[in-house]
């Protein structure tokens, strides 16, 4: 890997000789300023020489005065970067929070405060806290007020604590931006922005991100003071990997990993999911039609992380399946194949996931399954990372069997059988089966071998075919049985529909939460796939409905609300704020979202058997809205 320093004009000598010391030296963590507890610590974790990132990094944060902005893609060390310095640089003697980390996502928040466990079971005193939506919000409080010199945080869950008074930012001093991109592309530029305002005594900012789009440079040039910024450059991508894509409707990508799967015997791959929920819920399906994979995912602790990393390199395990984030830190050299069944928004990240094939010298495929308007991010990735893709139609059923039955045949004609006295065997194996032809010795070979195949696939359908949808202006009104009654506030179930669904903010319209259901607008391209992915699945216990409301509104945001729809303004979570921070309970230029009971003369309502109980349900005195979900 390259890097880049990026001096700003006061930065004086001493500083740039400092930096550029550390670009040309070997350097060891032994050398590089950290604590001594800190240091003993990663030790016993075999850290012996810094990566780029690391090494470029921490000599500039652990000075704790100069704000720092570090381009790096996922995989090369970021946690530790500022996760170190951050450490040697708190006073564990204070109960105050000093140190603020926000990342994206619940699983990104969960492997951070796992990491920080580790970097400081030496420092006496030290306490921290992960603070996420999805878990009890209770007991975060509680420990909270125990005392942590370090918050690792979502933005949705901790606004929610400021909010309730239940966590004081008084007292930090260096706040950290990790995958700032990614944060931003979900949507949440208002609640950075807003937890950057409750942090009066902070000394410096660290943003670190796998690329600088402009929301992220201005988020730098409005909150940081002439910040140093050094760069890693990505890896090129791999000349030897052969890039297709597999179109298909919403509905059916599943059946088209699944003949993917099939279609490619001898595969030692991993398959790439938006969220940890979609990992996990595919890996069970396809662990329960016999085929070897797992799941890797935030929720595993650092145990189970290594089992499974242990089995698949060991090959017991021939498919993993994982999240961009959970994948950190895979480095196998043997991958055949990646498939994307959700393609990044990022083509950075496209090169990232590729890249874990094709090592050592060796092929490799990199497979995408695209619906809807994803061909655009195909041309997207061919136009800035210089590759070629290829479209391929879905093998068929027949096609399968046939590739299938040929392997097995291949595999036939190598087996060795030099290593067993199977002559003992032969006079007993020729008077069982003597009486049978070749040909017919060869067919129960086959069908033994095959059956499972031929009757799954005797009847295959073909899935290339896709029939368009109809479209109803910009936007498809959906009813979702879901609502206050659940614990849900505005903030909670947009979280909850995003890490769910996998989707973004720009892809979703009007929301309207009411006590006992919810009304949601989305774009009309990813309709099928934003129901497909709330299929099947339960909120405390109960099955989440999600269909066509009764009641169809085209083209975006009529009332003036909404996801960034021009003078409607972008959606607040808890209402809106003013240019000086203070609530409003209506949104920004006349949003109307700040009242929810003004939403309940709509008109719309719920299709189908669910009219009845949700007027029902509705009718249920409230209760004070339980906060806990996110």
């Amino acid at each position: 890997m390259g890097m880049v320093l990026v001096f700003k004009s006061s930065s004086n000598l001493f500083d740039k000789l400092l930096y550029l010391c550390g670009f040309f030296m070997t350097v060891t963590f032994q050398n590089m300023g950290l604590s001594q507890p800190v240091f003993d610590a990663i030790s016993d974790l075999g850290y012996v020489n810094p990566t780029p990132i690391q090494q470029q990094a921490i000599p500039v944060l652990l000075q704790g005065t100069k704000d720092f902005v570090g381009l790096a893609q996922t995989g090369t060390g970021k946690t530790a970067a500022f996760g170190l310095p951050l450490l040697s640089l708190i006073n564990t003697h204070s109960s105050q929070a000093q140190g603020l980390v926000i990342c994206p996502t619940r699983e990104l928040c969960i492997q951070i405060a796992n990491d920080f466990k580790a970097y400081g079971k030496y420092l006496d005193g030290f306490r921290h806290v992960a603070v996420y939506g999805g878990s009890s919000i209770e007991t975060q409080i509680r420990q909270i007020k125990q005392g942590v010199q370090i918050v690792v945080a979502t933005p949705g869950r901790l606004i929610d604590l400021i909010e309730r008074k239940a966590v004081k930012l008084d007292a930090v001093t260096h706040i950290v931006l990790d995958e700032a991109d990614e944060m931003l592309n979900m949507g949440f530029r208002e609640d950075i922005e807003f937890i950057l305002s409750h942090t009066p005594s902070r000394q410096a900012a660290w943003l670190f991100s796998a690329t600088m789009p402009k929301e992220v440079k201005r988020i730098s040039q409005t909150f940081m003071s002439e910040p140093v910024e050094v760069k890693v450059n990505s890896v090129e991508t791999a000349k030897n990997i052969k890039h297709v894509f597999y179109q298909c409707q919403a509905s059916h990508k599943y059946e088209t990993l699944k003949r993917l799967i099939d279609f490619n015997p001898g595969m030692y791959g991993i398959i790439f999911t938006r969220t940890k929920m979609e990992a996990q819920d595919i890996a069970e399906k396809l662990l329960k039609e016999g085929y070897e994979i797992d799941a890797l995912h935030g929720d595993l602790s650092q145990q189970q992380r290594d089992k499974v990393m242990g089995r698949f390199r060991e090959k017991t395990l021939t498919l993993l399946i994982a999240t961009d984030v959970a994948a950190r830190g895979i480095d196998v050299d043997s991958i055949t194949h990646v498939i994307n069944y959700a393609l990044p928004d990022e083509p950075e990240v496209y090169t990232h996931r590729s890249g874990r094939t094709a090592r050592a010298g060796k092929s490799g495929v990199c497979m995408s399954i695209v619906s809807g308007r994803d061909t655009g991010k195909i041309r997207d990735i061919e136009h800035l990372m210089k590759v070629q893709f290829e479209k391929l139609d879905i093998p068929s059923g027949r096609e399968v069997v046939e590739r299938q039955f040929f392997a097995f045949i291949e595999k036939l004609k190598h087996v060795d059988i030099s290593h067993g006295d199977y002559e003992l065997y032969l006079s007993d194996l020729t008077e069982q089966l003597g009486h049978m032809s070749k040909e017919e010795l060869i067919q129960r070979m086959a069908a033994l071998e095959f059956n499972r195949f031929l009757k799954y696939y005797e009847k295959a359908g073909d899935l290339n075919n896709s029939e368009k949808r109809r479209e109803y202006g910009n936007y498809t009104r959906l009813f979702m049985s879901l609502g206050e009654k659940d614990g849900f506030y505005k903030a909670a179930f947009l979280e909850f529909i995003l890490d769910t669904s996998g989707h973004k903010k720009a892809q979703l319209g009007k929301i309207e939460l009411m006590n006992a259901y919810s009304f949601v607008e989305v774009d009309n391209s990813i309709v099928d796939e934003f129901m497909s992915a709330f299929a099947g699945k339960k909120y405390k216990g109960r099955e989440i409905q999600v269909e066509v409301s009764s009641e169809r509104k085209g083209g975006r945001n009529r009332g003036g609300g909404g996801y960034g729809g021009g003078d409607g303004g972008n959606f607040r979570d808890r209402g809106g704020r003013d240019r000086g921070g203070n609530r409003r309970e209506g949104g920004r230029d006349g949003n109307s979202y700040g009242n929810r009971d003004n939403n309940r003369g709509s008109g719309d309502k719920p299709s189908g058997h669910f009219a009845k109980r949700s007027q029902a349900n509705s009718d249920r005195p409230k209760k004070r809205r339980d906060r806990d979900r996110y």
